[in-house]
């Protein structure tokens, strides 16, 4: 069982069962022990702990674990930021103990068991600190605490006082791999929720602020700083994210996407402005469900690519027609422009564009990729011959072949005629064929080989068909298959 502080005051404690605790306190509020919703809780937490640092990691089953290296100092040293985590975590109404150290190792033991909060940097103080402290605190299994309890071997200092080898040979090596971790002998990390971003820029207010106008000025502030940054480094940024905590616990993420490299503060503002935009018209209440109103709004770069400075055109005037002549670089910037708004306002999975692929196979040719994945400079699908002698492709291909009927005067020649969806084609004119070798490099060993026909029938009507094996080479019985009609 657990115990909150009110009850810790009457004489209860952890461990005890409940009807000796009801002998204690008759009118005891027992609550059954939720462990989803506890989880939730905990994470929850963990996420609302990183206003004061990015890494912040689950520290399973009861705990938080910040990594606070370099950011102590923005809250007035150490014991003030202790102190400012707990009475923020308290007006939530959750009760949480605090220790600092240079290890998680020691963190965990100091908060779960120590009376000092804060470690010393020095190895011998810290050992002074750490020795008293029972072997529980170095996190081992039950079994394992239990049977050097059974050895005499009850506090970490009786451990590191004693020779190594008989100790790991009789309980494991991870008793001393724990206990060097603990001292710092060792390097060990935490495993953060989220992954560190590579640029952040953040405001801090004393009083939370409540209303939209004025999140949406410091998201174009935080913008402008960011963009600086990403300037100094030759680098833009494809995602982002604003994160917004609310003064009474609650985080709040807005997530965009760009579709190419990023570093123009007007973009980056509307971009977030469009996501707003767009959460309204979904939502009845405030998208931002502001509460009480945030006292820490952060932007983040969470994915940036090299994006090296772009020669501007002035834009010139067409002298026939009068026309706006814009460069390559204006064009694709606009193209980008529109792309990132309609996937802050529909999500970046829906706008999609046309990626070509290396591959002989039609269907194959071209694939749907959300704008935000575009690679503009991936290499195309090979040509058979010079762009000026390529062979006429149909303006509607279909996405899987459709199996037809067809009679041709000879095995390997074109159809004569063929039924295609119930309906008869009689054949008036044939080019081809096209062949169009499988791929033996990643397609199956069943792959044939195609032969493409232009095809127009005595109506005008246009297909494209193929036939799929060379005939008493490849199959005894070639297949027929309609793959598009040209317009």
């Amino acid at each position: 069982m657990s115990v909150d502080g009110a009850a810790r005051a009457l004489g209860l404690g952890v461990g005890m069962s409940l009807s000796d605790a009801r002998a204690i306190a008759p009118h005891l509020d027992a609550v059954e022990h939720d462990p989803a919703a506890f989880e939730r809780r905990l994470v929850a937490i963990t996420d609302w702990c990183r206003r004061f640092t990015p890494l912040a990691a689950l520290d399973a089953p009861d705990g938080v674990m910040l990594d606070i290296s370099g950011v102590t100092h923005l809250f007035g040293g150490e014991s003030a930021l202790m102190r400012d985590i707990e009475q923020r975590l308290a007006r939530q109404g959750v009760s949480a103990i605090t220790a600092i150290a240079g290890t998680p190792e020691a963190a965990f033991a100091l908060a779960r068991f120590g009376k000092m909060r804060i470690a010393p940097a020095d190895e011998k103080a810290l050992l002074r600190v750490l020795g008293p402290l029972p072997v529980a605190a170095l996190r081992l299994e039950p079994s394992t605490i239990a049977a050097l309890g059974r050895a005499g071997l009850k506090q970490i200092g009786d451990i590191h006082l004693r020779p190594r080898a008989p100790i790991a040979a009789r309980f494991g090596t991870k008793v001393f791999a724990t206990l060097d971790a603990m001292l710092g002998d060792t390097h060990s990390a935490i495993s953060p929720r989220f992954e560190a971003p590579a640029y952040i820029v953040e405001r801090r207010f004393a009083e939370g602020i409540g209303a939209r106008a004025h999140v949406e000025a410091t998201i174009a502030a935080l913008a402008q700083e960011l963009c600086a940054m990403l300037e100094r480094h030759g680098e833009g940024a494809r995602r982002l994210c604003v994160t917004l905590f609310r003064v009474d616990g609650a985080v709040r993420h807005i997530q965009a996407g760009a579709s190419r490299p990023l570093r123009d503060v007007k973009a980056l503002t509307r971009l977030f402005h469009e996501r707003l935009e767009a959460a309204g018209k979904t939502r009845d209440e405030d998208p931002l469900d502001m509460g009480y109103g945030f006292d820490v709004i952060r932007l983040a770069a969470t994915a940036v690519d090299p994006l090296d400075p772009v020669q501007t055109m002035l834009a010139q005037k067409g002298k026939a027609q009068g026309d706006l002549v814009l460069s390559d670089a204006e064009r694709d910037a606009r193209l980008g422009d529109l792309l990132d708004r309609l996937g802050a306002r529909l999500g970046t999975r829906r706008i999609l564009r046309l990626q070509e692929q290396n591959t002989h196979w039609p269907e194959h040719a071209v694939v749907a990729l959300p704008a935000a994945e575009f690679q503009p400079h991936a290499s195309a699908a090979p040509c058979p011959a010079a762009a000026s002698e390529a062979p006429e492709r149909p303006l509607r291909l279909f996405e899987s072949p459709e199996p037809v009927e067809a009679i041709a005067s000879v095995p390997d020649g074109p159809p004569l005629r063929f039924r295609w969806r119930k309906l008869m084609h009689e054949v008036a004119a044939v080019e081809g064929p096209e062949r169009i070798s499988p791929e033996w490099w990643r397609q199956e060993a069943r792959a044939l080989t195609r032969d493409y026909f232009r095809i127009e029938d005595r109506e005008g009507q246009r297909f494209w068909l193929f036939r799929e094996g060379l005939y008493a080479s490849e199959t005894a019985r070639p297949r027929w298959y309609v793959h598009g009609v040209f317009a």
